[in-house]
C-alpha cells in the first residue's frame, strides 16, 4: 500500500504526465497535487472536474444504468484528461486526476498504470 504523495509521483512519472492531483469530489478539494505548472492549474482543475463527475454521477443514477464510473476521458487537441474514480474502504468520494501531453502519452498504458495506482493506494 501506498501513500497520496507516493501514489501522485508514480502518476507523475506516467509518460507524458503534464501533472497529478487526488481529489475529493465531496468537497472539490485537492488533497494532493503534483506537476501542473503555469500552464495547468490543479486546485483549479481539480475543481472544475468535481462539477464533471457529479454531473455524470448524476445522470447515471438518473438513467438508472446501476453500473459503475470506472474513469472518464476527456481529450483536448493537445492534451487527455482522464478521471479515475476510486473505490473501497476510505476511497468513495474521491478521484485520481491525470492530465497528459497528446503527443508522448500513450493511453491504453496511462489508464492500466493509473488503475494500479488506485489498487495501491492507501488514504
Amino acid at each position: 500500500m501506498t501513500n497520496t504523495e507516493t501514489s501522485l509521483k508514480e502518476a507523475a512519472s506516467i509518460e507524458g504526465a503534464i501533472g497529478a492531483a487526488l481529489v475529493d469530489y465531496t468537497s472539490g478539494m485537492a488533497l494532493g497535487t503534483i506537476g501542473g505548472g503555469k500552464d495547468l492549474d490543479l486546485n483549479m482543475a481539480a475543481a472544475g472536474n468535481t462539477d464533471v463527475v457529479r454531473a455524470k454521477v448524476r445522470t447515471m443514477e438518473m438513467l438508472g444504468l446501476g453500473d459503475e464510473i470506472e474513469d472518464i476521458l476527456i481529450t483536448l487537441g493537445r492534451q487527455y484528461h482522464m478521471i479515475r474514480l476510486l473505490k473501497g474502504q476510505g476511497k468513495n468520494g474521491l478521484f485520481l486526476y491525470l492530465a497528459l501531453d497528446k503527443d508522448r502519452a500513450n493511453l491504453a498504458m496511462a489508464r492500466h498504470q493509473l488503475k494500479k495506482i488506485e489498487a495501491e493506494l492507501d488514504v
